[in-house]
């Protein structure tokens, strides 16, 4: 059974950094495009980034491109999201996602998702 398990969450002020990992088991890794979703509470949850199989290829959100960097090692089946710059609007439940099917980081939609994580907390104050 493939399970992800995200962790690094918290409470940041604004301006601030955090990371956030994605340890994938059960499964292959390197056989998965892997992906950040998020959701802000009231809100439907949103594509953020996406990285290829082999991680050359990544996709970002125009909302956090220049702050926000995804990357992967897939000798350690992690998957990271390096968030810096951090803002208000950048509150939201992270979730971590695979997919099994397609090797790409481009229109990665929650369509495309096999496998989800239980979330991760972010909440950036002012």
């Amino acid at each position: 059974q493939v399970q992800l398990v995200e962790s690094g969450g918290g409470l940041v002020q604004a301006g601030g950094s955090l990371r956030l990992s994605c340890v994938v088991s059960g499964g292959t890794f390197s056989g998965y495009a892997m992906g950040w979703f998020r959701q802000a509470p009231g809100k439907e949850r949103e594509f953020v980034a996406a990285i290829s199989r082999s991680g050359i290829s990544t996709t970002l959100a125009d909302s956090v491109k220049g702050r926000f960097t995804i990357s992967r090692d897939n000798a350690k089946s992690t998957m990271y999201l390096q968030m810096n710059s951090l803002k208000p609007e950048d509150t939201a439940v992270y979730y971590c996602a695979a997919d099994a099917h397609y090797s790409g980081a481009y229109s990665y939609t929650q369509s495309r998702v096999d496998y989800w994580g239980q979330g991760t907390q972010v909440t950036v104050s002012t």
